[in-house]
C-alpha cells in the first residue's frame, strides 16, 4: 500500500484552511502535512516537514503567491496547485503563477456556495494527487510575459502581424523560424491541440515557436470560464500569430489560433472557403467543458487528411479515441514526450491506442508540426 500524499496547505484565512483540510483530509489518499498562514510559516513548514505537495493561495500578506513561487521554485522545486478567486485580475495572477512554476490551480466558487464547494473539492483533490506525480522541470524561468517589468530583457526586434488586428508585442520575441512551405491547401490546412495539466506553458512554449504563415489553429486547454481569455491575450502578447478566445462563428484563419473558452466545448464546421468553429454548452465530455474529444471528433469527421493533431501534458485520457479516429482517417497526429511533459496522462494514453504517431520532446513540437504540414498530402 502507498503511502499517503502529504500536503502542506498555505492560505491567509483561517476559514479557508479548514474547509481545505477537511476536505482533503477527507481523502484516505491524502494527509494534511500542516498549514501555514503566509509565505514566512510556509517557507518553515516546507523545510521542517517536507510535503509532497503545496496548496497555496493567489494573494496572501506580506508576500503574493507569485512572488514565493519564483523565491521557492529555485531552491526548494515542489508541486503547487494554486487556489484562484474567478476575477480577471486573479486569473492574471493565476496564470503568472502557472508560468512561475505551479502545476495546475482550482477555482473557487463564486455562486451555489454549497455545491460549488463540493465540485471544487473533488477537482481539488484529484489535482493534488495529479500533483504528486507531476514533473518539475529542472529550471523553469518565468515566461516573459509574466515577467515584471525589471526581470525581463532589453527588447527584441518587433514582428510585425500583416493580419488585420491590435499589435501586442512582448519584450523577448523570437525573431527566426524554420521555413514553411505548405505542401497544399493552404486555407484547409489545420492544427488541432489539445492539453491539460501543465497545457499552459507548454501551449505558450509551441505557438512562440510558429511562423506567422501556419495554418489556422483550434486549441483546447482544460480551463474554467474566465481563465481563457486571458490567457488568450497573454500568447497573443507574443506570439508571431494572433491568437483569440473563440467566439462562436470565428472562421479558422491562418496564421491565427483559436482557443475555446472555458465552460464551452468548441468544434470545426466546414465553410465554402475553410472552417468555422462552432462554441457551445452541452453536458462534459471526459468530465471536461471544453474537451479534447468534442474538438479532435469534430477534427476525425472534417478535415482528417489536412490536418495535424497534437496532444500535449495533461492529465486523463481526454482526446485520445478522437486523435485515434483523426489518424485513421488520414491525419497525421503526435504527442508531448514523458520527459518533458508535467503529466504523461493525455501523451500517454494517446500513445498506448495507437493514436499516435511519434512522441516529441516539446521543444521540437513546433518544428515537427512544420515538417509534417510540408510534406504531400495524400488522398485529399
Amino acid at each position: 500500500m502507498s503511502l499517503p500524499i502529504r500536503v502542506l496547505i498555505v492560505d491567509d484565512s483561517a476559514l479557508v484552511r479548514k474547509i481545505l483540510s477537511d476536505g482533503l483530509g477527507a481523502d484516505p489518499a491524502i494527509e494534511i502535512a500542516g498549514t501555514a498562514s503566509d509565505p514566512f510559516q510556509a517557507r518553515d513548514k516546507i523545510v521542517q516537514l517536507r510535503p509532497d505537495v503545496l496548496t497555496l493561495d493567489v494573494e496572501m500578506p506580506k508576500m503574493t503567491g507569485v512572488e514565493f513561487l519564483r523565491k521557492l521554485m529555485p531552491q526548494y522545486p515542489i508541486p503547487v496547485v494554486m487556489v484562484s478567486s474567478l476575477t480577471k485580475e486573479k486569473a492574471q495572477i493565476t496564470l503568472d503563477a502557472l508560468a512561475a512554476g505551479a502545476v495546475d490551480f482550482v477555482a473557487k466558487p463564486h455562486a451555489n456556495i454549497a455545491r460549488g464547494l463540493d465540485e471544487m473539492m473533488n477537482e481539488l483533490r484529484a489535482k493534488v494527487k495529479a500533483a504528486a506525480k507531476a514533473k518539475l522541470p529542472k529550471a523553469r524561468r518565468p515566461h516573459p510575459a509574466s515577467a515584471k517589468p525589471e526581470d525581463k530583457h532589453p527588447a527584441a526586434s518587433p514582428i510585425e502581424k500583416t493580419h488585420p488586428a491590435p499589435q501586442l508585442h512582448s519584450s523577448e520575441q523570437i525573431t527566426s523560424f524554420p521555413a514553411l512551405v505548405l505542401s497544399a491547401n493552404t486555407d484547409r490546412r489545420l492544427i488541432a491541440i489539445g492539453a491539460s495539466t501543465g497545457g499552459t506553458e507548454a501551449i505558450t512554449r509551441v505557438l512562440t515557436r510558429l511562423p506567422q504563415n501556419c495554418p489556422g489553429i483550434v486549441i483546447v486547454q482544460h480551463m474554467p470560464e474566465g481563465f481563457t481569455k486571458i490567457f488568450a491575450e497573454r500568447l497573443d502578447s507574443i506570439c508571431p500569430i494572433y491568437v483569440k478566445e473563440a467566439e462562436d462563428g470565428d472562421p479558422v484563419l491562418p496564421g491565427t489560433a483559436l482557443i475555446a473558452p472555458g465552460g464551452s466545448h468548441m468544434r470545426i464546421e466546414p465553410t465554402a472557403t475553410g472552417y468555422k468553429v462552432m462554441v457551445f454548452h452541452g453536458p462534459m465530455v471526459n468530465g471536461h467543458r471544453p474537451s479534447v474529444e468534442v474538438l479532435f471528433d469534430s477534427v476525425a469527421k472534417v478535415s482528417p487528411k489536412l490536418a495535424v493533431g497534437v496532444i500535449l501534458t495533461g492529465m486523463g485520457s481526454d482526446g485520445s479515441d478522437a486523435m485515434l479516429q483523426m489518424r485513421l482517417n488520414g491525419a497525421r497526429c503526435i504527442a508531448q514526450d514523458e520527459e518533458t511533459s508535467v503529466i504523461f496522462g493525455m501523451p500517454g494514453e494517446a500513445d498506448k491506442k495507437g493514436a499516435v504517431e511519434k512522441l516529441v520532446p516539446l521543444d521540437e513540437i513546433a518544428p515537427e508540426i512544420i515538417k509534417l504540414l510540408s510534406e504531400p498530402v495524400k488522398h485529399i
